[in-house]
């Protein structure tokens, strides 16, 4: 595709849609060149490595190109839309067959227009600094047949003589093909890529190596002559490789570093929940909870919140450039969500100064956000301590991993009618086993302990929350 360099064309840039985050895949486009847009309208739909977003486009104009089709990871700061603001009649979209003869460098006018600001978060000019990169930007074009001949050294660049080849671009095609031609020893400067945009997917590499398979054939060598190196082979039709990518290939990475850098503690206690249950029943018929979620995860919060007030110690952080444990006088309170699009982390902001009904309607707004694949980057910012409910698989109980940069987070594990003594008698009560995970560096024994006894009293006797909150 063509990069504009018209006076009256503004290139609207990937924003950091998140803090300090790189790049974000295009979900889906809205608009389409020659399509009339309004300051504000939004365009396109991308995912980064921690929510789906939509952007709106900051300009009144016609569009006159899409740089990038769906599907395309782009780095922030890179043009993913070009906008035609001159007031004149649609553009046509341009021609598929031009090419570029040479690179052409990426120009923004001037008092091009203020940055896009997302709903959530506001513009950080700081946090929008590129990757960098092994070889100079290029703008690819969709005629790939002209763009390769380039970066096999067959068109203009090669002329330019060896200065010009030890600049040559690195070949487009992803960490997973890259990965693959290695160990197929194949160059991919050498391959003729068939995907959008010039780039090289999985079956060129593989057609690359299809001459050398035949050779021992054609060459007619002894019997005994060596075997040629073993081809990795992949059982196409019984194996589905996915990418890593963005919510997922983010909660990974956290949690190897949260794993790997904070020394975890879990604790458990296995406690009758009967009364809390009954609770429960009681507010859902109450008149000041009625239209908002009320359950069980509703009291074991507001359980953990009061813990935190009594033991306000464990609600820190670690600081590590500084060598210093932060204490938060704050609760943002995240709650895991099993989404599509895989596990995020939203928190309820200052949870500790909220009512009970005004934390069910914050939970509620959470929990339908999440699925929806709305939640925001800023949602999921500033955690201080989290509830992960896996008893909602009917999991008994686990060993939490820490949200990354938290003290402590409460697992909770399927409630169930079981045999348990009471007032000497052996009868079927409700009962659950609450996990609580603590960085040991700031959170001693005594302090997780405490926690974790506190949320279970107020659990098999609600009447605490009187009392202690």
């Amino acid at each position: 595709m063509t990069t504009m360099t018209e006076a009256s064309v503004r290139e609207f840039k990937m924003p950091d849609v998140g803090e300090g985050l790189t790049e974000a895949e295009i979900l889906k486009w809205y608009v389409q060149p020659g399509d009339q847009v309004t300051d504000g309208q939004v365009v396109c739909e991308v995912e980064t490595a921690k929510a789906a977003v939509e952007l709106p486009i900051p300009y009144d104009g016609v569009v006159r190109d899409l740089h990038f089709p769906e599907g395309t990871t782009v780095d922030v700061g890179t043009p993913i839309i070009a906008v035609d603001v001159s007031g004149g009649a649609a553009a046509p979209a341009p021609a598929q067959t031009a090419a570029p003869a040479a690179p052409v460098e990426e120009k923004k006018p001037e008092g091009s227009g203020r940055q896009p600001v997302l709903v959530g978060y506001g513009v950080a000019a700081s946090s929008t600094k590129r990757r960098p990169r092994k070889g100079p930007e290029v703008v690819i074009s969709e005629a790939s047949t002209a763009v390769q001949k380039e970066l096999n050294g067959h068109g203009p660049v090669a002329a330019a003589g060896a200065a010009a080849t030890a600049e040559k671009p690195r070949p487009l095609a992803k960490p997973p093909v890259r990965k693959l031609a290695k160990d197929l020893g194949v160059d991919l400067a050498t391959v003729v890529p068939s995907g959008p945009d010039g780039i090289i997917t999985r079956e060129d590499v593989h057609a690359a190596v299809a001459p050398p398979a035949a050779a021992p054939a054609a060459a007619a060598a002894p019997a005994v002559s060596a075997p040629a190196a073993p081809v990795p082979a992949y059982e196409t039709a019984r194996e589905t490789r996915v990418p890593v990518k963005g919510v997922r290939k983010a909660t990974a990475a956290a949690m190897v570093g949260s794993a790997f850098t904070a020394p975890h503690v879990t604790e458990f206690v296995t406690i009758d929940v009967t009364r809390t249950m009954k609770l429960v029943e009681e507010l859902k018929q109450d008149n000041d909870l009625q239209g908002l979620r009320v359950n069980p995860l509703l009291l074991i919060a507001k359980a953990l919140l009061v813990a935190i007030k009594r033991n306000p110690e464990i609600n820190a952080s670690w600081d590590e450039a500084n060598q210093e444990i932060v204490l938060k006088h704050y609760v943002n309170l995240g709650i895991a969500a099993a989404t599509p699009r895989g596990l995020i982390v939203p928190n309820i902001k200052d949870a500790h100064d909220k009512t009970l009904p005004q934390l069910a309607e914050a939970l509620g707004e959470l929990v339908s956000t999440a699925r929806e694949g709305k939640t925001s980057p800023a949602a999921m910012q500033g955690g201080t301590v989290t509830i992960t409910n896996v008893g909602v698989f009917g999991v008994d109980t686990g060993t939490p991993i820490l949200n990354p940069g938290e003290s402590a987070i409460l697992a909770i594990g399927a409630i169930k009618l079981q045999p348990w003594v009471h007032k000497g008698k052996v009868k079927p009560r409700q009962v659950t086993t609450l996990a609580l995970s603590f960085d040991h560096r700031l959170v001693d024994g005594e302090l997780g302990s405490k926690v974790l006894a506190d949320v279970a009293a107020i659990l098999e006797q609600p009447k605490k929350l009187i009392t202690w909150a």
